[in-house]
Formats: C-alpha cells, structure tokens, sequence
C-alpha cells in the first residue's frame, strides 16, 4: 500500500472528545494542522472547547507553529464529515471494545484506505479493535501520555493484521506533527509507559493499604525524588550513570542480589472500600479547596517550564 508522504499532511481528524480527545485536538491545531474534529453527542461540544482554550495558554507557552489558530477548528456530529478530506485520523473513543469495533467497521468503509487511523486507547489491543474493519492493514495504535497536547511521547504498534509499512508511516508523521514517537517491538496490553506506571501505582497501593504511607507521602518521594532525575534520564540511564564509570554493569553486579528482597509488590493490592476510601481522602486532602480546572492549569503549568527547561538547556549544549 502507498501513503502519502506524512509531511504533506495538513488535515487531521480527530475521532472524539474528553481530555484525551480534546488534548490530541489541541496539538494538532498547535502544529498548523486543519483539524475536524467528531463529537457523538453535540451537548459535549462545549466541555471540549474549553479543554482546548485551557491547552492552548500552554501551547502557546510552549511556541506555536507558523498558521497554527483555534480558527482552524471544525467541530462535526457526522462521522462522514469529520474525516472527508483527512490525511491522517486519530481516534479517542471510549475505551470500549465494542464501540471501537463498531467504528473500525464504519470507518474501514468509508475512509480510503491510504489513510492510516490511529487510535488513543490505553488498554485495548489493535488485534481486537481490527478485528471487524474491512481495511484493517492501515490501523494502528497511537498511544499518547495525557495530557496529550503537552507530553511528546506517542507509543505506536501495529495488530496481527496491521501493514508493517502502516507502522512505520505513523512513526514518521507523529514525528513530523511534534511528537517523540516510540514504535513498539512486539504487541502487549497497556504498552510500555503505561506499564511502567501501572507497576509504581500498584506499589503505591500496597504502601497505603498497608499503612505505610498517605498518598502525600508518595507525592511527595516522587517529586522530589526520582521525577526531577527522570526529566533528563530514564530508569535505566539513571541506575547506568549512578554507578559511575562502570555503568550498569557494575549496578547490577554490585545491587543484583537486592532484586531477592521483597522491595515491591507487584501483584496488585485488594482494593478494599477502605483502601478506595483512604486514597480519596489523601488526595483530597493534597487537593485542599483547589478547583479541579486550578490543579490542571498548574500541572500544565510547570510541564511547559520542564520542557523549555529542557529544551533551552539541549540548545545551549
């Protein structure tokens, strides 16, 4: 199959609302692109808007691309509509596999089938959300970090019936639209970032259900702890250079007995009413009487100083 070049792309459909909808939204439009956006049901359209008006003081922030404007926005209730005319669709409905399915069957009819699909879901695998398209060879999975409009990473990976070169492609046009893509070897549930998270969250159950710590104490090892280092290295840069001159050979020569001793629990915790009812309160006790739109404005806040941080510190290098 032959895709058009990714960086010929100026149109972009967007396939639902919500912050993951409304954030893949709001970086698109960020990076120049035309973007038709789908909404099921017309009472969501004013909720979205305001996701992207919040994004958007960050996207500006962060530097606009030449042409970029919320202006070049079309919100539609037909499916049909949205993605006439599109280059490239991503889509973020919810994380159903029935409803997915269905869309997959729609949108292998009526799109061409040049156009690749990618889809947002966290959780689903590609091989199943295929499953019921006529045209599965161009769908693939575009997993972002939330929020969307902010965080580079997008996971890509194809299913049993995915076109290889639809992978590849993907690849290349979320690098061209600004994001750091990471194409994945091998299809497993949850991916590679959300895995890694979803081990530390199941610890941090562990620790609360068992009285260990409140929810601020985990917050507040984290923030100052292992984020900061993990803005410029990741787990295994960070155990390489801690080491010293010898690396990450002498980290696990020297700290690979450690790995015997019950440090974590993986297996996740019973979640109990107790435990449900424990994490609530901490983190709303963390909350205070902040508004939920004040907590997203700061995290998307210090986000934006942690990238041009990071990217004022790469330039001057």
């Amino acid at each position: 199959m032959m895709y058009p070049d990714p960086s010929a792309i100026t149109r972009v459909a967007s396939i639902g609302g919500g912050p993951i909808g409304g954030g893949w939204t709001a970086h698109f439009l960020a990076r120049g692109y035309e973007v038709t956006s789908y909404l099921h049901d017309p009472s969501e359209e004013a909720a979205f808007r305001t996701i992207l008006e919040t994004a958007w003081i960050s996207l500006t922030a962060l530097g606009l691309a030449p042409g970029a404007s919320l202006d070049r926005l079309t919100v539609v209730n037909d499916l049909g509509a949205a993605v006439e005319g599109a280059g490239f669709i991503q889509e973020s409905a919810p994380e159903n596999l029935a409803v997915k399915q269905a869309l997959y069957r729609r949108l292998g009819r009526i799109v061409p089938a040049t156009v690749v699909i990618g889809s947002s879901t966290s959780g689903l695998m590609m091989t199943d959300i295929q499953a019921e398209c006529e045209t599965p060879g161009r769908t693939v999975i575009g997993h972002p970090f939330n929020p969307p409009y902010l965080l580079p990473l997008v996971e890509i990976v194809g299913g049993e019936k995915t076109d290889p070169a639809a992978v590849q492609w993907a690849c290349e046009f979320y690098r061209v639209a600004g994001k750091s893509p990471l194409m994945m070897k091998k299809e497993i549930p949850g991916f590679v970032a959300t895995r890694l998270q979803e081990a530390l969250w199941r610890e941090a159950l562990h620790m609360v259900a068992n009285g260990e710590a409140t929810p601020e104490d985990i917050d507040i090892a984290l923030i100052n702890g292992p984020a900061p280092r993990m803005a410029s290295q990741g787990q295994c840069m960070a155990f390489h250079v801690a080491c010293g001159a010898g690396g990450m050979a002498t980290n696990l020569d020297q700290f690979g007995p450690a790995l015997k001793l019950p440090w974590t629990r993986l297996e996740a915790p019973e979640l109990t009413q107790e435990l449900r009812d424990r994490m609530v309160d901490g983190c709303n006790a963390i909350a205070g009487d902040r508004h939920f739109a004040d907590l997203a404005a700061q995290r998307d806040h210090e986000i934006v100083a942690v990238l041009n941080a990071l990217r004022e510190a790469r330039e001057a290098q």
